[in-house]
This record gives structure tokens, sequence and C-alpha cells, in this order.
């Protein structure tokens, strides 16, 4: 639990106000992430997240409840690799008040204390300067550039790689 916000599981009572506030968030994200926009969209996301390959979460406000956006720790590979990749998007009108940087650094610490992963990876747009502002707080490196790596939208799209390991 964060100061301001904390991370839990998203569950299939969020998605009345998920699918809201990602209709209501679609300027903000443009094309930077393709969030649920039917039942049926939020229902395939949530078969996604079987705790194993996948955790999804939402970062909530701790007064008021409200969701102020979500956090997704994808492709979590075993073995020698110990490894996930982050995705996260905030939800209008919480934007820009810095719950996202506080609700990604408890996904992190989750990702290392609870999941056991030793490395965790966010693949970004280079012009998503809030994104990559955000990783930077939080210590992440850029580790590379990827021309026309994620498809989003119908379009190939070029990532930043930057990654975060735990040392302890």
């Amino acid at each position: 639990m964060g100061t301001r916000v904390l991370l839990r599981r998203v569950r299939a009572d969020d998605e009345g106000r998920f699918l809201e506030l990602a209709a209501a968030s679609a300027e903000l994200h443009r094309s930077w992430v393709a969030l649920p926009r039917s039942a049926k969209e939020f229902a395939a996301y949530l078969a996604r997240f079987d705790q194993a390959s996948a955790v999804g979460m939402v970062v909530c406000l701790r007064d008021g409840g409200d969701l102020a956006g979500m956090v997704n720790i994808n492709e979590i590979v075993r073995g020698s690799y110990q490894r996930g990749v982050l995705g996260y998007a905030a939800f209008l009108p919480h934007a820009g008040r810095g719950y996202m940087t506080e609700g990604v650094a408890l996904a992190v610490r989750y990702a290392f204390d609870r999941l056991g992963l030793h490395r965790v990876e966010a693949d970004i747009q280079p012009g998503n300067v809030d994104s990559v502002r955000l990783v930077e707080r939080l210590g992440f490196r850029r580790e590379g550039f990827s021309p026309a790596y994620i498809k989003i939208e119908g379009t190939w799209r070029d990532h930043e790689r930057w990654a975060l390991t735990n040392e302890s």
C-alpha cells in the first residue's frame, strides 16, 4: 500500500467503472495502449491474468477507492530469466497527479518481493514523454530501441526498452 494509492488485482466487478474510465481516457491513451472497450473485451482481458504468466492490477485511490489506472505484469518468464513486462495506463480524471508513479512503484515491489522476479521491463513508445518520465523517476534504465516492435491499434510501433533489476 502506498501513501495515496493501493494496488489490487483487477476483478470482474471492476468492469463497469474500468470501461467507463477507459472510454473517458481514450484521447489520453491515443496510440500508446489499447484498453478493453466492451464487456466482451473486458472478460478476455481478465482471462489473461492467470497469476503465473500475467498479473492484472488496478491502482485505487486510498481516499474514496476510485480507479486511478491499471498496471499489468505480462509475459512472466521463470527459470533463468525471472522477468516480467509492465503495462500501465492512467485514467482521467486522475492522470498527472503522481498516482501512477506510486502505483507502478508498488507493482515493481510486488514483482520483486511477491513474484520473486529479478527484472521488470517496460516497452515505451519514444513520443510517450509522460511514460518515459515515470520510469525514469523509478530508476529504470533505457536499454535500447526496437523499431516496429509492438502492434497497437493495427499499427506496428517503435518502442524504447526500459528495465529495472532487483539487486537485493
